[in-house]
Parts: C-alpha cells; structure tokens; sequence
C-alpha cells in the first residue's frame, strides 16, 4: 500500500489533502492547545491512509504548527499508531502479566506458525499483521488480542484458528476495513 499526494504548486507534493488540513483546523478548535489536537489528528490521517509515514507526520506537524519532535514521539510511542504499511487486518496480541500467565506466549507461537509470519511482520498477501502489545486494559478476559477495532477475549488456539478463516472469509471492501479511527 502506498500513501497517494496531491501536488502542491508551492511546495511539491502533499499527502494531507485540503479537506483533511480544514478537519484539522476543526480538530484544533476543539482543544485549549495546538498540542492538544495532535493525537486525533493522527487518527484522521491514519483512518486515510492506513499508517502515518515520514511525510504525513511532518505535514500533520505543519496543520498544527507544533515542533515536528512532538508528532513524531506521539506517533512512535502509541501501539495503535502504525508507521509502516499494516495488513487489512492487524492483531495485537497482548503479552502483559495477566495475558501471558494465561498462555498468551504460546498463543503468540500458535499465530506466528498459523500465519507464517514472527511478529511484527505481515503475511504475503496482505492480509494479516502481526504485532505484540503490552496491554490491552482488558485483564479480566485474558488473554485477549485486538484485530483493528475488535477486541477478541478469553482466547485459545482453537478460537484464534477459527477466527482467523471468519477473517479470510470476509470480501475485501477495498477501504480500511476496521482500521483506527
């Protein structure tokens, strides 16, 4: 997947469109500082693009008029922030104390032999990705993954499998499907 720019007459390309930068300004107005509207102005261009690369990040930090620095650790501390390409549909498996006490490392073998892929990597055709997180604030029904907006809970091998071909199963829609917002 590749991020799509607009060319600007003044500045070359540009990957936040018009319409995004006004919606930013919007964003902006909601809070009491700039810094403020940062995060959820990486959610709209995130929700656009898929993930937030180098240029996207730099271009956010312009709409807003904050430091650079400051997009960036926001943007690479979150897990839910994803700054290379992800597939249609990424799992985040939580490997926290409750998650793991409950096999959640063993879990995570399960899906990397399932998938073919070790975490952190995305299966050939796109379609899964493969991330571990450190927690999920969902500790009651451990262990538990996320697969984009839909959380997963009280999990086995035999449920992750099964899962996992709802997942194949569904048609692509062509859009970000579950992708954050």
């Amino acid at each position: 997947m590749t991020v799509e720019s607009e060319v600007s007459a003044e500045s070359g390309p540009r990957f936040l469109t018009k319409e995004m930068r006004k919606k930013i300004e919007e964003i902006t107005g909601r809070y009491p500082t700039r810094r403020s509207a940062i995060m959820p102005s990486l959610f709209l261009a995130q929700e656009e693009y898929g993930y937030l690369c180098d240029e996207v990040l730099l271009e956010v930090a312009e709409a807003l008029g904050v430091p650079e620095v400051w997009v960036y650790e926001i943007a690479t501390f979150y897990t839910m922030f994803n700054t290379t390409p992800v597939g249609r549909f990424h799992i985040k498996l939580c490997t926290n104390v409750s998650c793991l006490l409950l096999e959640a490392g063993s879990l995570l073998s399960h899906l990397e032999k399932r998938l073919g892929i070790a975490r952190g990597e995305t299966t050939g055709d796109g379609l899964f990705t493969l991330s571990v997180v450190e927690c999920l604030g969902s500790c009651d029904t451990a262990p538990v993954m996320q697969i984009n907006k839909t959380y997963y809970e009280t999990l086995s091998a035999e449920g992750i499998d099964q899962i996992l071909e709802e997942l194949k199963a569904r048609p692509a829609d062509g859009g970000r499907e579950g992708a954050p917002a």
